[in-house]
């Protein structure tokens, strides 16, 4: 804690400042060590109290960026001849961050108390995933843990690089997509039906496009805290429902088999799953294993299930490449290049050129599709604009019509 302070010195001189200790009692300790006479002394208010966050999470967390940038350092360090405790503790230095600050504090405890590296990593799986740990084991068990952290961290590295890509790719269409739900949503509800109201009071036959717009109008400017909060509910409803794994797996092949995406979804899998394949092979650790760590990372309900009985097929001691095609879930050329590089001895290179085959293809399949989608975006929301300057100022072309004509 900090406690600011006023106080006179030996030469009765007023001084203010502040002073670090644990306690009020501490603090005033302190002071009079150094023969100063008290005269206020008060803790410092704090916008933020870390101690009131190291309660709430204690072992802290790491997301991906910060796992990448301490893969990388520690990778490093340990290369060039710091050791394990070193390393943490420069980290811990370095870093303002506190959630690493907690992760590499909880680290260094369980290395001082005689931990191996990866038994305390096993125990922070929020910072550290499954791959990451056997990895790290690997390492251990083989002496060269630089090696495994600095091909951790290249891994990493580039699969931040390829999310980046699909995502900088994806974010300007879903931008205009939510900008155009939101402004036809402010349109329809606190627009339109005060200009529509005009319309009941002329006596004139509205087209049927007018008459659409102005029920929906009207139902929403009446219920829209009912549709908001139905929206809410119906998404928290959707969230329990995937938590069963047949509800998520009909969801997962939905979203494979749809147009422009589903494609974009599956080639982002098939990176994930046989770099970490690759990266895990060549790391020493058994096939077996290294088909169940994937399947444990892989968020996708299908491709989960299609592991899994690979996992069998390969324990009862079949191919790795014939028990992919059993499944047909992986393509073609997956499953012969698995195949040559189990019989050539070099599966981990064969899964590593893969990873950059679909990545390549994903890349190519994200730029299809924003060039696809952003004219597309254009045509909707030109037909929709359309729509709603039709149905707005036909009726008053018609009531400007019929007075001339009586006149």
């Amino acid at each position: 804690m900090i406690f600011e302070y006023t106080v006179l010195d030996v030469k009765n001189k007023r001084l203010k400042g502040t002073v670090e200790a644990t306690s009020l009692k501490d603090a005033k300790n302190i002071l009079k060590e150094k023969r100063y006479f008290l005269v206020t002394l008060n803790q410092k208010k704090q916008l933020l109290d870390p101690s009131l966050f190291l309660k709430k999470n204690k072992n802290g967390r790491l997301n991906f960026t910060s796992l990448v940038d301490f893969t990388r350092q520690m990778g490093i360090m340990i290369n060039a001849g710091l050791t394990l405790i070193d390393a943490l503790e420069i980290i811990n230095t370095q870093t303002k961050d506190i959630n690493q600050k907690l992760v590499v504090g909880r680290i260094s405890e369980y290395i001082k108390g005689g931990n191996p590296l990866s038994t305390a990593m096993k125990d922070l799986p929020e910072s550290f995933p499954d791959y990451y740990v056997s990895l790290v084991k690997a390492g251990e068990s083989s002496g060269k843990l630089d090696d495994v952290f600095l091909r951790l961290a290249e891994n990493l590295e580039k699969a931040r690089e390829f999310r980046g890509k699909v995502v900088g790719a994806l974010i300007y269409p879903m931008i205009i997509i939510g900008g155009i739900i939101i402004v036809a949503f402010v349109m329809m509800t606190f627009v339109l039906p005060q200009l529509l109201e005009l319309y009941k009071n002329f006596n004139i036959d509205l087209p049927i496009s007018t008459q659409v717009v102005m029920v929906i109008s009207s139902f929403l400017s009446r219920f829209w805290p009912l549709v908001i909060i139905s929206a809410f509910l119906f998404g928290s409803f959707s969230k329990v429902l995937l938590k069963n794994p047949k509800n998520k797996k009909i969801l997962d092949m939905y979203l494979i088999k749809m147009p422009v995406f589903g494609g974009i979804i599956q080639k982002s899998i098939l990176v994930d799953t046989t770099r970490t394949l690759s990266i895990l092979v060549k790391s020493g650790v058994p096939l077996l294993e290294a088909i169940q760590i994937v399947k444990n990372t892989t968020t996708n309900q299908l491709y989960k299930e299609a592991l899994d009985d690979v996992y069998l097929d390969v324990e009862k001691g079949r191919s790795f490449g014939d028990s992919l095609s059993e499944v047909g879930v992986f393509p073609p050329i997956f499953v012969q290049m698995t195949s040559v590089g189990e019989r050539t001895g070099k599966l981990d290179e064969t899964l590593l050129r893969l990873s950059r085959y679909f990545q390549m293809e994903s890349e190519l399949a994200v730029k299809a599709a924003t060039t696809l989608i952003e004219p597309l975006i254009l045509v909707v929301l030109g037909v929709g604009v359309g729509f709603l300057v039709v149905s707005v100022l036909t009726p008053i072309y018609n009531l400007t019509s019929s007075i001339g004509a009586a006149q």
